[in-house]
């Protein structure tokens, strides 16, 4: 329902800004695009040469996905350029090494060469493979990751030389002296005229086989029927987790998930781009301090789509992002963000950001979001008051100490108390209210 002309009350004031805000986020999704596509195909004609240089690198052309998810954000922080190993895994060993627990992270491993592999020559040579020292009857060494990024870096300074001296990339779009070798990726610098975009190169090897510890997240409603399970299905790549150990990485799976959220009615992605935007100019303060990343708030995204499946929860703006602020402030003020296809891995622990101040932040924002989404002379205003009064960081912090609580009902208490529920499903209303009998004394709040 639009609002008024003259705004009579706080809601009627807000839903214009919101708007105003998404428009003015979505002017620049184009142009966003357009700098994406020009750095890409300036790293994808140098990663080609590499590939011309070294067969066992080859190129990732299937790369839709990323200028997509580029063009809903704002933030700048470093994007993934795999280059996949051209390596059948399958034929590959698979060794996990001992004394971890599923809490430590991704699942690591080692990649072993069978002495009984076919195939598998270029993948024993001296650049990228250690040779056992056990005499293990199965395997004859393992590739090394720490090795394929120095063999990786080597080839991508050779390509950048070739590729600029026979003007096959424009001029001042990419320098050899920008190419930094991490631990787990090679960190390249690439303008696409505009706009630089700080690329991480990160060899990867792909795997045709599911993770059965995904299996249940194919049950999770809020998503397109049958989605989970073809893109689940589609298997786990693995990645350089130090020198030698390679991770599970789940971060393609995601963005596709992403993108299924897409294809549904309603602001999913528009709240995204939203906090994606106010995150980067106000809680980051323009991306001068460390904070909360794009992937965080994907994630709170994912995870919302699920505890809020029903189409009206997403038909109106405002309400769409408070979906995902209920979800962030419980996360933040439990310190615990579930990875979404591995909910035992917490994705703030050992982040070194100070949730702390993020939260106050945080929920600044959802109390009084006006200052904020102010971006024009026109928008000026007195600001209504806040949405919310004490105790809330107390009912935050209640799936910490029974997870029974992270389910629909717990955080349509939290919509409601930031009076944006909006739903008229009665044994909904019905669930929320039974939660509510039970938290109402602990912010003191009326009935």
């Amino acid at each position: 329902m639009p609002a008024p002309a003259v705004p009579t009350s706080a809601m009627a004031v807000q839903v214009p800004l919101w708007h105003h805000y998404l428009q003015a986020i979505r002017s620049r999704e184009a142009q966003r695009a357009q700098d994406f596509q020009r750095s890409e195909n300036v790293l994808l004609t140098v990663l080609e040469r590499v590939h011309a240089l070294d067969p066992r690198f080859i190129v990732d052309y299937s790369r839709g996905l990323e200028a997509f998810q580029f063009a809903l954000r704002s933030s700048e922080d470093p994007l993934d350029m795999e280059v996949p190993l051209w390596v059948d895994a399958e034929a590959l060993l698979i060794e996990e090494p001992e004394a971890t627990q599923p809490e430590d992270g991704p699942e690591l491993c080692r990649l072993g060469v069978p002495r009984e592999g076919a195939g598998l020559e270029w993948w024993t040579t001296d650049d990228i493979f250690t040779a056992s020292s056990e005499g293990d009857a199965k395997c004859c060494g393992h590739i090394v990751p720490s090795k394929i990024l120095c063999v990786l870096k080597d080839l991508l300074v050779a390509a950048i030389v070739h590729c600029k001296h026979h003007s096959l990339i424009r001029p001042g779009s990419l320098n050899a002296a920008s190419l930094r070798e991490e631990q787990l990726y090679l960190s390249l610098l690439v303008s696409s005229g505009w706009r630089t975009i700080n690329f991480h190169v990160v060899p990867v090897v792909r795997r045709k086989l599911g993770v059965p510890a995904l299996e249940g997240a194919q049950q999770m409603p809020g998503f397109p029927e049958g989605s989970l399970r073809r893109i689940l299905s589609q298997g786990v790549d693995l990645v350089p987790a130090s020198t030698q150990l390679w991770r599970t990485s789940t971060d393609y799976l995601l963005t596709r998930l992403l993108g299924e959220l897409g294809s549904l009615q309603g602001h999913r992605l528009d709240s995204l781009s939203i906090l994606d935007r106010v995150n980067h100019e106000s809680w980051r303060d323009g991306g001068r301090t460390d904070g909360l990343t794009f992937g965080h708030l994907k994630t709170v995204l994912l995870w919302a789509s699920v505890l809020f499946p029903a189409p009206e929860d997403w038909a109106e703006l405002q309400g769409a992002v408070y979906r995902l602020l209920v979800v962030l402030l419980c996360c933040l003020a439990t310190r615990k963000l579930p990875h979404f296809l591995h909910p035992q891995r917490n994705l703030l622990q050992g982040s070194g950001l100070d949730l702390g101040a993020i939260y106050e932040r945080v929920e600044g924002f959802a109390s009084q979001p006006e200052a904020a989404l102010r971006i024009h002379a026109t928008h000026l205003g007195r600001s209504p008051p806040p949405r919310i009064g004490s105790g809330l960081k107390a009912l935050l912090q209640l799936p910490a100490s029974d997870p029974t609580y992270w389910a629909t009902a717990y955080f349509d208490v939290l919509l409601d108390k930031f009076q944006v529920l909006n739903i008229q499903d009665k044994d909904r209303i019905s669930a929320m209210q039974s939660i509510f009998q039970k938290t109402r004394t602990l912010g003191g709040e009326e009935s």
